[in-house]
């Protein structure tokens, strides 16, 4: 057989280090915060860039083989399925795959403390309420960072 199609280890070791590597980078994602993942930055870009090739030994040791790098794929696909259907049937697998929505401001008060632990600055704050149409912190109702890490906000009606 020629060596692009030989497995350097065997078959379940791919898929072994596939579902370490996935649990392992989802939980390091997870704990990065929800703003991480809400807006794509060139920053953003190039971390998810370097993070593929950062683990790529991890996945791949030695092999450089077609049926090895297929079988990792086919493996992650497989997986992120899986977790997605999970997520779908299972409350409480999606909160943590997903996370919570964290309460930011209520009743024109921002709660400056949560902005700073969510990573959230000031500029980002203020162009969410720009982008609802709220010009006003006493207008705010209720400001939401949403599990997708965007910044949702709810005008008084009153105001």
């Amino acid at each position: 057989m020629p060596a692009m199609f030989q497995l350097a280890m065997p078959w379940w070791e791919f898929i072994l280090r596939a579902l370490m590597v996935y649990f392992v980078l989802m939980l390091m994602i997870r704990l990065s915060g929800k703003r991480s993942m809400g807006q794509f930055t060139s920053f953003d870009i190039l971390l998810v860039v370097l993070l593929g090739n950062a683990v790529q030994n991890a996945l791949l040791g030695e092999d450089a083989s077609v049926g090895g790098g297929m079988l990792l794929a086919a493996t992650l696909i497989v997986l992120n399925w899986v977790v997605g259907w999970l997520s779908a049937r299972s409350p409480r697998v999606e909160r943590w795959v997903e996370g919570v929505p964290v309460l930011l401001a209520r009743d024109g008060n921002v709660y400056r403390d949560v902005l700073r632990r969510e990573l959230i600055s000031h500029e980002d704050f203020q162009k969410a309420m720009r982008e609802s149409g709220c010009l006003e912190l006493d207008n705010i109702r209720l400001a939401v960072l949403e599990t997708n890490g965007q910044i949702s906000i709810v005008q008084r009606s009153d105001g």
